[in-house]
């Protein structure tokens, strides 16, 4: 296949603006792959990795734009280049408008220059940048939401030293979204303003929380994410524990929410030191951890899935007692139902997931049930799989994934070729698929998905089998794409659509319980007596 390997010299474009470019590319006929990085030496280690890097893309600056691009023939890659081209260029300034008005600041320093005086900076560069894009913002007054990833540890822990002593937060690095009165930043859902603020060291887990407090009828004062590196001892959980004080001193805020995978031990109990300093009803959410060998301050309550999260704090918000979510029967019987028209030798989960967080909560769940789980983001080494394998659970936003691609929040392809390839496995009797809606995801994720669905099922029952797709979506009837909208799409598909991440996977779960005791059964049936 024809393949475009060049540099664009000195021009800067931020991850989310390669990613929308590299979705737009990823559109036009013929075209298999549609890779954009700038040209930093961490950046041409993941295309060496992907076997994407050549001579020609050698020579790339950390100020160049590198360019690959992957097409089934001479024109498809010859119309790609065109609509790179436009893409890529900026729109023409109107005339008479004066330079400072036409030109977008290009530095934070170009910022305060024209007399500007935000409170926060929103920064999304190549990582090794983003620090010292942030360090200006500190100095200059200003709290930093940092997008980009790639950042080296010791200048995070520098940065976040620096936003204590300043009284300023440093939400990131790798934040992936927050909600700060009202106004999103990264990517983030459109839910109404309520009593609950959130801290949460999960960008997917924090979107989900909240969509899920504001389908039961409460609101969010504010959600503010940490990175995942926060609560790791090198860090210590500094971002998290200034959120869960700026929380605990602000009026509207009733209730506290804390979303996480498990912190180091010293984070976790310094976090819950603040947590008890607050004063404020507060949720806890470690996902993984274990919490029957924590402490638990008085007013803390510990929880062991989203939705129990978003259930607890909307309790405590309205005045009742935080219970955990009751057995859901129907769950029971729409998994006996499925499992009746399975064939022999079906018996596996397989979970394709977008958000790591929705990927470590079914491991958790399916293990429970006493299904042993393959991942490449595992529980434990042991398990550590890229490929399907048993059951298994992949998290298709990790690194080995999205290496000269689009995250698949944006990017559904990836995912797409996977379904194809589990319907065509004899061994698979339910797909597990996540659905992110919010500003910066797929503007119709669903509809992207819908055909694959569609196909899959089909494929499995021209082969004399029956196919299991169960699906939730985690947004909003606000966000752009629309939640109704987006999950009628999934039911016309074929799609069994669960209302929250927890439910999907224990649905998965129980339908992979049925299939592997019809398995048993039947094999025991045709055993000859001894």
């Amino acid at each position: 296949m024809p393949i475009l390997a060049t540099i664009k010299p000195s021009l800067y474009k931020d991850s989310v603006a390669l990613m929308r470019v590299s979705q737009h590319l990823l559109g036009e006929a013929g075209v298999t792959r549609a890779t954009l990085l700038m040209g930093t030496p961490a950046n041409k280690a993941m295309l060496a990795d992907a076997d994407l890097m050549c001579a020609d893309l050698d020579a790339a600056r950390p100020a160049d734009l590198m360019i690959v691009i992957d097409a089934e023939t001479a024109a498809a890659l010859e119309s790609a280049q065109g609509a790179l081209a436009g893409l890529l260029d900026a729109a023409p300034a109107q005339e008479g408008a004066s330079f400072a008005a036409r030109a977008a600041a290009r530095s934070i320093g170009v910022a305060l220059a024209h007399g500007e005086r935000p409170a926060l900076a929103q920064i999304s560069v190549p990582g090794p940048y983003a620090g010292a894009e942030a360090m200006k913002a500190l100095k200059s007054g200003m709290h930093a939401f940092v997008f980009s990833d790639n950042v080296p540890l010791d200048e995070e822990r520098a940065l976040k030293r620096l936003s204590l002593r300043k009284g300023l937060l440093v939400m990131g690095p790798d934040c992936g979204t927050a909600i700060l009165g009202g106004v999103p930043l990264g990517f983030a859902n459109v839910v109404r303003r309520g009593a609950i603020g959130l801290v949460g060291a999960s960008g997917t887990g924090l979107q989900e929380v909240m969509c899920r407090i504001h389908a039961m009828g409460e609101g969010i004062s504010h959600a503010i994410g940490t990175g995942s590196r926060d609560v790791q001892d090198a860090i210590g959980g500094t971002t998290m524990c200034q959120a869960i004080g700026l929380l605990a001193a602000d009026p509207a805020t009733r209730v506290i929410g804390i979303v996480s995978k498990p912190p180091a031990g010293a984070v976790a109990r310094k976090v819950l030191q603040h947590a008890a300093a607050a004063a404020k009803p507060c949720v806890v959410l470690f996902l993984g951890g274990d919490a029957a060998a924590t402490t638990w301050p008085a007013h803390c309550v510990p929880v062991t899935t989203l939705h129990d999260a978003a259930a607890a704090s909307v309790a405590l918000a309205t005045g009742r007692a935080a219970e955990p979510t009751a057995r859901d029967e129907a769950e029971e019987r729409i998994a006996e139902a499925e499992g009746r028209h399975f064939a022999r030798g079906q018996r596996f989960v397989r979970g394709l997931y977008s958000g790591g967080t929705f990927c470590l909560e079914a491991q958790l769940l399916w293990s429970a049930q006493g299904l042993r789980v393959q991942s490449n983001a595992p529980l434990d080494a042991a398990r550590a799989a890229s490929a399907s394998a048993a059951h298994g659970a992949i998290d298709f936003g990790a690194d080995d994934y999205t290496v000269g691609r689009p995250h698949p929040m944006i990017d559904t392809s990836t995912r797409v070729e996977r379904i194809a390839a589990e319907a065509r496995d004899p061994t698979v009797a339910v797909i597990v698929l996540d659905v992110v809606l919010g500003y910066g995801s797929h503007p119709d994720p669903a509809g992207a998905l819908a055909p694959a669905i569609a196909q899959a099922r089909a494929t499995a029952n021209r082969a004399g089998r029956h196919l299991s797709v169960v699906a939730f979506v985690c947004g909003t009837e606000e966000d752009p794409q629309c939640l109704s909208t987006q999950q009628a799409t999934l039911r016309d598909a074929g799609a069994l659509v669960a209302t929250n991440s927890t439910s999907a996977a224990r649905l998965a779960a129980a339908i992979a319980v049925v299939a592997g005791r019809a398995r048993d059964a039947r094999f025991e049936f045709v055993q000859t007596p001894p």
